[in-house]
């Protein structure tokens, strides 16, 4: 809530009212609002009798009634705050107009006051409050500045005025007050300005009025209050890709500043918000470096090892994003992301913290081999193995997309195996969510290729839930293209491989052979990649190249909902290539190779069959 200077009555208290140029309905005003107030207890200002004094004295010619009128306004709102009729708002705003400093003073005062109340709100901009106010905010009266600023910032708070504001043209007096020498004034104005950040019209405007230079000076603020709002607004503006462009082209020390408002001299929720700016910032692959090269690792580090959840999601929000640009994954590793990153697979409840954590893992792991062995030992295996059937589908969509690119390497294979990862894998391959389902599948097919033992696709052949066997048929069956480019893809491995056990097993499944026989007779589209080719795509996290046929996850678009009552949005970035481009190429790919892998399969699953024929 924006705050108010404080507005005091005269030094002559009730004698104030007092003036030899009263007309008698002023005097009877006069003498029922002293009655009034020696019994406001009892009293109700907001209607007839006591209002009505308040509006003849408000509307009175005579200056000294009119600071009389505007300071017990003032004095009634900051003790009885509720909410009120145009009758009452109406004498208020006539104040605001008047040129008078006290009158002006007190009345924005009482007109803040009453904008706490969300109805007050509305219906002070529909009385068209924001150009008196707007004025006012000119004021080179500081006192009067503070009080129509703080006013503005209340008003800002609430959803239907916000577009109203920035379009009234308060944004640039606001910009320009953001300056002001005056702390109180600075607080005001910057808390308005984040409140402005809410929608991308409203988010223009504010890039329009000047905001960003001075948000930025504001950084280094020393006051908390100003670097946490400054902060937020910075990370709610990054939110737009133009935004960030205009950032990085005029703002070369951004980054700085906020990794050093991310350091443990500063408030916990300015920590925060600092992280959740750089997160923002690096939707982008040049900040993305930028906070590598600005020493943001050990800070972020550091908040993602603290015990304050917000702090938690914030850092882990930003290294996901961070752990995106494939430059930067060994600095992070070499920088001992990957203990505490498990820690949290461990121990965290909080979904975001879960599906951020783990998609940074699963984005080191398409880097290399290395990492790939790296959080295999470091024991994130384990962690997902022991929860992944028990936490939110959005997890489960992260966790079984981590699994199937840390598949992707030689050396985890046999961890994966040991630790049990087919039991849960089969079981999800099942789910109700067609990204689980895919994950899962796609971590099976990648496990399956090339492996040095197959024992443990023997072993699973029937159960849990059906089996290899079970998931195969349905994934077959399906009208999903990519499923059944899946399938395919993986039948064709275990028929390749060296072990005749589950040649011999696929070979007796009726269902199987038939369903690969049907999908022979499907019509290839123009361009089918030759059969010699692996079925090759985007992994889930984009940065590798799966041999199996790939899957999309989606991301969580986290909305971070702090300071003044503003809603600060902040989408998570979108791992490289997940999304519906990604869909539409996978897609594509898999409508191209599922005739051509069915055919191949079936030769050998029907090899048997040729020879006793001959």
């Amino acid at each position: 809530m924006g705050c108010c200077c404080s507005s005091e009555r005269s030094q002559d208290g009730n004698q104030g009212f007092v003036n030899n140029h009263i007309l008698a309905k002023e005097r009877d005003a006069i003498s029922l609002l002293l009655h009034y107030l020696d019994n406001r207890d009892e009293v109700d200002f907001f209607n007839n009798g006591p209002l009505d004094a308040l509006t003849t004295l408000a509307n009175s010619k005579n200056i000294e009634l009119q600071r009389s009128a505007a300071l017990a306004f003032a004095e009634i709102t900051e003790k009885c705050i509720r909410e009120v009729s145009r009758d009452t708002l109406r004498p208020i705003l006539f104040l605001l107009e008047s040129s008078d400093v006290e009158v002006q003073r007190a009345a924005s005062a009482a007109l803040g006051n009453l904008a706490v109340n969300s109805n007050n709100k509305k219906l002070i901009v529909e009385m068209g409050g924001l150009r008196p106010l707007i004025r006012l905010m000119q004021s080179d009266n500081v006192e009067v500045q503070c009080n129509a600023v703080g006013c503005m910032t209340n008003l800002a708070t609430h959803e239907e005025n916000k577009s109203i504001i920035a379009r009234s043209g308060a944004l640039y007096p606001l910009a320009e007050l953001a300056r002001s020498k005056d702390m109180r004034v600075q607080r005001n104005a910057t808390g308005a300005l984040l409140n402005m950040t809410h929608s991308d019209e409203n988010r223009q405007e504010l890039v329009k009025a000047g905001a960003i230079p001075v948000l930025v000076s504001l950084l280094e603020s020393m006051d908390p209050d100003v670097q946490y709002y400054c902060t937020t607004t910075l990370s709610n503006i990054a939110v737009d890709p133009e935004n960030r462009k205009k950032l990085a082209e005029d703002q070369p020390m951004l980054v700085n500043h906020l990794v050093k408002l991310m350091g443990p001299e500063n408030s916990p929720r300015v920590q925060c918000q600092a992280a959740l700016a750089l997160r923002n910032l690096a939707s982008d692959s040049g900040y993305q470096i930028e906070v590598v090269q600005a020493k943001g690792l050990p800070y972020l580090r550091a908040l993602l090892e603290s015990t304050p959840v917000p702090l938690v999601l914030a850092a882990v929000a930003c290294i996901r994003n961070v752990s995106i640009n494939k430059a930067n994954e060994r600095f992070i590793v070499n920088e001992g992301f990957l203990p505490p990153l498990v820690h949290l697979l461990d121990v965290s409840e909080n979904e975001e913290i879960l599906c951020h954590a783990t998609s940074t893992l699963r984005n080191l792991a398409a880097s290399s081999e290395q990492n790939r062995v790296e959080i295999a030992e470091a024991g994130a295996i384990e962690k997902i193995r022991a929860r992944i059937l028990n936490v939110p589908p959005s997890v489960q969509s992260e966790m079984t997309a981590c699994l199937a690119v840390i598949a992707l390497g030689d050396a985890p294979k046999n961890t994966l195996f040991e630790k049990g990862i087919l039991d849960v894998l089969i079981v999800l391959t099942h789910s109700t969510n067609v990204e689980i389902q895919g994950n899962s599948a796609a971590a099976i097919g990648n496990l399956s290729n090339k492996a040095s033992s197959y024992n443990a696709f023997v072993d699973h052949w029937l159960s849990p839930s059906g089996g290899i066997r079970g998931f195969l048929i349905t994934f077959l069956k399906s009208d999903e293209t990519m499923f059944q480019h899946i399938a395919t893809w993986m039948i064709l491995q275990l028929l390749e491989s060296d072990d005749k056990r589950l040649r011999k097993l696929l070979m007796e499944s009726d269902e199987i052979v038939k369903s690969i026989k049907k999908l022979t007779q499907l019509t290839p589209v123009e361009g089918t990649p030759s059969t010699d080719s692996q079925a090759n795509g985007t992994s889930t996290n984009g940065s590798a190249t799966s041999t199996s046929p790939s899957t999309t996850t989606t991301n969580n678009n986290n909305n971070n909902k702090e300071g003044n009552n503003s809603t600060s949005t902040t989408p998570a970035k979108e791992d490289a290539g997940s999304g519906a481009a990604a869909a539409d190429s996978n897609q594509m790919i898999s409508q191209r190779a599922v005739p051509q892998l069915a055919r191949k399969a079936y030769a050998i699953l029907t090899e048997k069959d040729k020879r006793s024929s001959r």
